[in-house]
């Protein structure tokens, strides 16, 4: 089986011809050393987040002694990766949900819209994936006897309207479908949602009958509870309980449960609410997790129950490059009500794992500090490599030039809508080291080098072309003027202000050279080596910028190779 996420080019392109001379990449690693990583692992214990950087709004199930966990990927591609693990700590990727052109298609779309909070279930031998695709199809249902994949081409659910679909199973046969829409009637405050529900025909994938309001607004309507969202119900002790989230996916996040004798209703929430959430902390806590919810349960085979969330981790108050990440934690049962955390307790970096936990397996590279290379030494491109929005061509070439990546520089750069040529990886530490070595591009008008991107409209490119110039630095726009062979060496940033040249430099011809992006919170350096060593070339940048309260929309800083074609230069 192939392993990458290019299977789908090789058999989209039958003869894939590069129309313009591709820039070949040599390697490409990954460093992170967070401070917080450095604190021991103790026998029996497991490290949070389980999966570090950008992997929000996990839903998990479990089938036999496997766990199973999707995340939302928005508009990058494959969408929608899936994760197995043994024992809920260490996990492993195995496909994408979403990993064929002929499924769903970005183009047009912003980095946050696309594929939202994927629930994940599996019943009587086949998986099954609910989701919404933003601004792009709607809400949908996929299948698949392997989690692996192949998963189903859409199954649309036109008549579903709202966001986060899930299944629920009932142990008498029946089916449901759960979702966020708007309430009934005019929404009465900014944020007013309901939780509905309507039976489902599993055979057929579609709802049937009437819809029905399981909650309107929140536990407690007289606060005017904002975006009542992601519900899950499981059913325990003849209790049906109804998990959701509530407050919005920042500083205000929680999770509530409700809970009833009947799947309908009417559900009574439970006094102790939320059962999860960290804004009752101080702010300047040290190392702060905030933003936690959206949480989904499980039942190990040990009989103990389970909670992965969303959860984020902040620098400077109120900054997260790294996204929203996939955490877990133990749910305590008490007087019939599950619980996830003690009000007033902040989420623990390291924890008490379940019984059954690996004892040898370690969790690089999903959490902790680690070191991750790519020599491209493989035909086809590794799981952690994603697409922003899905490719038209077959830029990415991991197969014609052994131990290289060639990339066919396009048209279009980092601020397009569709698909530029940038291979993405998620930044998964506040404190950490990117670098890649490139054969400088030998065609006129090709840039190439290492982007760090948030979307669309934020993002860093340190980049180098072949000029006629000569030998200086300037801190704006390269003088062109002048003979000979010599590289020049830039960086641009995209943000609220706009595009702009940070840096120029241009320095004597070589054949190859080595990039680097240094991040620390909110502190970015750029460096080069072109053969006497690394050398700073911009240091002190802005890295806030690729934080998600400043870019905005819900998703993290990602970190790869980036090669563009520029006719005019």
């Amino acid at each position: 089986m192939l392993r990458g996420c290019l299977a789908w080019l090789l058999v989209l392109f039958a003869t894939p011809v590069l129309a313009r001379e591709p820039v070949l990449f040599d390697w490409f690693e990954y460093r992170g050393k967070d401070a917080v990583f450095e604190q021991p692992v103790p026998e029996g214990h497991y490290r949070n987040p389980v999966l570090a950087g950008f992997h929000p709004d996990p839903s998990i199930t479990r089938a036999g002694d496997r766990f199973y966990l999707v995340n939302s990927s928005f508009a990058f591609f494959p969408g929608i990766p899936v994760f197995e693990s043994t024992d809920l700590v260490h996990w492993r990727q195995i496909g994408n949900v979403i990993d064929r052109p002929s499924q769903l298609d970005f183009d047009g779309l912003g980095m946050s819209r696309g594929v939202f909070a994927p629930a994940i279930e599996y019943h009587d031998g086949t998986f099954y994936v609910v989701n919404t695709a933003v601004d792009s199809g709607g809400n949908f249902i996929v299948t698949a006897t392997d989690p692996a994949g192949p998963w189903s081409d859409p199954a649309w659910l036109p008549t579903v309207d709202g966001i986060d679909p899930s299944l629920f199973f009932d142990d008498d046969g029946k089916v449901y479908l759960l979702n966020n829409g708007p309430p009934e009637g005019e929404p009465r405050y900014e944020g007013h949602r309901a939780i509905w529900m309507q039976a489902f025909d599993i055979a057929k994938l579609q709802p049937v009958g009437p819809r029905r309001v399981l909650v309107d607004g929140g536990v407690d309507p007289s606060t005017n509870p904002i975006w009542i969202e992601g519900p899950h119900i499981y059913k325990r002790d003849g209790w049906y309980y109804l998990n959701c989230a509530e407050g919005g996916t920042g500083p205000q996040h929680s999770q509530v449960i409700l809970r009833s004798r009947e799947a309908w209703g009417p559900y009574t929430p439970y006094d102790g609410n939320p059962i999860l959430t960290q804004r009752d902390l101080p702010a300047d806590r040290a190392h702060p997790i905030t933003n936690a919810g959206h949480a989904d349960l499980v039942e190990a085979p040990d009989g103990s129950w389970w909670a992965t969330f969303l959860a984020s981790r902040n620098y400077g108050g109120v900054h997260y490059n790294t996204g929203r990440e996939t955490f877990l934690l133990p749910v305590a049962w008490k007087d019939g009500w599950p619980t996830i955390l003690e009000h007033g307790l902040e989420i623990p970096y390291v924890a008490p794992g379940p019984t059954f936990l690996s004892r040898t397996a370690s969790q690089a590279p999903s959490t902790g500090n680690f070191t991750w290379r790519d020599e491209f030494d493989a035909p086809e491109l590794g799981r952690a490599w994603m697409f922003v929005r899905v490719p038209k061509q077959a830029w990415a070439d991991p197969a014609s030039h052994p131990g290289r990546l060639a990339i066919e520089p396009l048209a279009e750069g980092l601020d397009t809508l569709r698909n530029p040529a940038f291979l993405a990886r998620r930044q998964q530490h506040i404190a950490f080291e990117a670098s890649t070595a490139l054969q400088v591009p030998v065609e006129a008008g090709t840039d190439a080098g290492i982007a760090a991107f948030q979307n669309e409209t934020h993002w860093y490119f340190l980049g180098v072309r072949r000029v006629a110039a000569p030998i200086g630095e300037t801190g704006g726009e390269s003088n062109a003027e002048g003979e000979g062979g010599h590289i020049e060496l830039f960086l641009e940033k995209s943000s609220h202000e706009g595009r702009q040249v940070v840096a120029t430099r241009t320095l004597p011809a070589v054949d190859a050279l080595q990039l680097k992006i240094e991040g620390d919170g909110g502190d970015y350096a750029f460096g080069f080596d072109a053969g006497q060593g690394w050398q700073w070339f911009a240091q002190g940048q802005d890295g806030t910028l690729l934080s998600t309260d400043v870019a905005g929309g819900f998703i993290g800083a990602t970190l790869g190779p980036h090669a563009r074609f520029v006719p005019d230069k």
